[in-house]
């Protein structure tokens, strides 16, 4: 029986965790931490996450006690390590598919969710446009799609590791659904853009991206550049502050 107590909300993270949840059908509860009016920062939630971002978790771990979980790999890695007991998006621990699972989800952990990040701050929310920064950061998204790109080539599945969909492809999937914000064109993807769609057709994923609020993929598709940027200037002015109060 799990004690899951999941804290999040609708960022490219943040719905890591509710989509593997609902892969691995398991119940869980969810707090939905309101990023903009700083709710990360109060003590209850340091409590959970001392570093103050989302996703978190709570748990009742196997000695009884309460245990927290912070940072979205290592949240995944709890989840499948302890209740995928049928390897329904995993693989046995030691072996070689459990490593390559492992190499991606760091990869992204490192890689595709710092440098799409970057991206989307310098093209949407910095107050000036730096074109270096863009270009620079716009670069290395692309270098690691393409690098997605690559692996799907190869793959007889259509997911990254072996013969299923795995914590890996969960882990990019919120990533690479929002290209569009960071002005990355899909259709130099074609592989990745299939994958994106395939991954909409699972059930998990379907119900899991929508939680705790609707999901942005379909809105993205019909937006113009122009309107999006209007929806990034309403949190501008709350990015800077938050880096000037972080920066303290």
């Amino acid at each position: 029986m799990s004690d899951i107590h999941l804290y999040t909300t609708q960022t490219p993270n943040g719905v890591k965790i509710p989509i593997l949840l609902e892969e691995l059908g398991l119940s869980y509860k969810v707090t939905d931490i309101d990023i903009a009016t700083n709710v990360q920062r109060e003590p209850w939630f340091l409590e959970i996450n001392p570093n103050g971002r989302i996703p978190a978790l709570t748990d009742t771990f196997t000695d009884g006690k309460p245990i927290r979980l912070f940072e979205s790999g290592s949240i995944m890695q709890y989840l499948t390590d302890r209740y995928d007991t049928e390897y329904k998006v995993s693989y046995p621990r030691g072996s070689r598919e459990y490593y390559e699972v492992n190499n991606w989800l760091m990869w992204q952990m490192g890689g595709l969710g710092p440098m799409q990040g970057q991206l989307n701050h310098f093209i949407r929310y910095a107050p000036e446009k730096v074109e270096y920064s863009i270009k620079r950061y716009k670069k290395e998204v692309r270098h690691l799609y393409r690098t997605l790109e690559t692996q799907l080539e190869s793959s007889t599945s259509g997911y990254l590791v072996g013969d299923r969909c795995t914590s890996a492809d969960i882990a990019c999937w919120g990533w690479v659904a929002t290209a569009k914000w960071g002005r990355i064109n899909m259709e130099e993807f074609p592989a990745l853009q299939e994958w994106v769609e395939r991954m909409l057709k699972r059930p998990g994923v379907e119900k899991g991206r929508h939680v705790p609020s609707p999901h942005v993929y379909e809105t993205y598709q019909i937006l113009s550049d122009e309107e999006m940027d209007q929806r990034a200037a309403r949190l501008r002015d709350w990015v800077k502050s938050s880096m000037n109060e972080e920066a303290k």
